[in-house]
């Protein structure tokens, strides 16, 4: 009784909340929910001035998100799910290369190849049967991290900015999946304009997925996306190998110096990052779809725009992998909602309300890494000022000493 009576003391409840409001993870939620509340605030100040009339309805749908559409409520989030994850993977994709000190804004064309590659497989080899679809989802991941290591391979052995040679291979990837596509008439179907439909071989497998969200297109790329995102953190925050690639990330020539091969650890980042576009740009078009029809390619001179898209849900989940789990789901979220509410509004308005949040999170990023330059400039001076004390009292024992000889 006397511990559950502590546990419940006012002193002890006040403690544990301070403890938790002065906590890092604390702060961040905090700095995101004020981004997020900014910009969203800010965006229906967009809507008054656009389109007085409908704006508070139009503001409503954004709020009601998936659950807003006519396939709401529980199918709605099933279908939010399936939405988000190709956001999760690349994503992921930009924020593993930011945290090893480099840009990858080529997840664009990292993602395209993979979905080429992935539709090759799902074509051309009826075959494997039940193998099928893990293979054509390797052979994504292979294309993605080929795609990736060029950059890679650039920036470490001629130190080429990856930012340039990403987006030269964003466009080779276009081109050359729209030339493939166009030369095989096994991939490509002339009455529809797009390759044809997947064997349902190649269809990622619900997982029991449709037993909790019947009828959603929900299938097992939400579990890989979560189980890929843990798995990050971990190699990240817990191994060798994270702590090299991040120092690396750092400062190059600090890491060379301790030892740590650099070059290498900019391709392996770079691959890496490929890899995990790719692998999202598979799962989404080896997807069977609410009814099982399966994702197409459409041979258009169109940029993915996931692989951009990426880039804000990478920067909103503050670069970490979890957080950007989180990110894709909200950016995904009021995308559907802004889908739903195209009628009343113009749909350019929900572009605007994820630009306002990024540019606020990166205002609360900044804000915090200023705070925290203050918060490690006191305490080196309260740590020169205690050195500085142990010196006058060391020399004033020293003079007592000599003074009694």
């Amino acid at each position: 009784m006397d511990s559950i009576k502590s546990l419940f003391n006012k002193e002890n409840i006040k403690r544990k909340l301070k403890i938790l409001v002065s906590s890092p993870g604390f702060k961040t939620f905090i700095s995101i929910a004020l981004a997020v509340a900014s910009g969203l605030l800010l965006g229906l100040l967009v809507l008054l001035i656009a389109n007085p009339k409908n704006a508070f309805p139009a503001f409503a749908g954004i709020l009601a998100g998936s659950f807003g559409e006519p396939r709401g409520g529980w199918l709605g989030f099933g279908d939010l799910l399936y939405y988000a994850t190709p956001l999760i993977f690349t994503g992921l994709s930009v924020g593993f290369a930011y945290k090893t000190g480099l840009f990858n804004i080529g997840a664009s064309g990292q993602f395209m190849v993979a979905q080429l590659v992935a539709v090759i497989v799902g074509l051309y080899a009826e075959g494997l049967g039940v193998f099928q679809w893990p293979i054509a989802i390797l052979a994504g991941i292979a294309a993605g991290a080929i795609w990736g290591f060029f950059p890679g391979i650039f920036k470490a052995l001629f130190n080429v900015n990856e930012v340039i040679t990403s987006i030269m291979f964003n466009y080779i990837g276009m081109y050359l999946r729209n030339m493939l596509i166009y030369s095989s008439n096994v991939l490509y179907n002339p009455l529809r304009a797009e390759t044809h439909k997947l064997p349902d071989s190649a269809f990622n497998p619900k997982a029991g997925l449709d037993f909790i969200f019947p009828g959603s297109r929900v299938d097992i790329g939400i579990i890989f996306a979560i189980i890929v995102a843990i798995a990050i953190y971990i190699v990240l925050k817990k191994t060798i190998f994270g702590y090299e690639l991040i120092a690396v990330g750092h400062n190059r020539e600090a890491s060379r110096y301790a030892g740590i091969n650099a070059k290498r650890k900019i391709v392996i980042s770079m691959v890496i990052a490929g890899a995990l576009a790719g692998l999202g740009g598979a799962l989404q078009i080896l997807a069977p779809g609410a009814h099982g029809l399966g994702n197409r390619i459409k041979p258009v001179e169109v940029i993915a725009p996931e692989g951009f898209n990426g880039i804000p849900v990478a920067l909103l989940g503050l670069l970490h992998p979890i957080g950007i789990v989180f990110s894709a789901l909200f950016i995904t979220y009021i995308q559907r909602g802004g889908n739903y509410i195209q009628s009343r509004a113009m749909i350019e308005i929900i572009d605007i309300i994820i630009a306002l949040i990024i540019y606020f999170s990166a205002f609360a990023l900044l804000f915090q890494q200023i705070m925290k330059r203050r918060k490690d400039r006191r305490i080196q001076r309260k740590l020169e000022a205690n050195m500085a004390l142990d010196s006058i009292d060391a020399n004033l024992n020293e003079s007592e000493d000599l003074g009694d000889e």
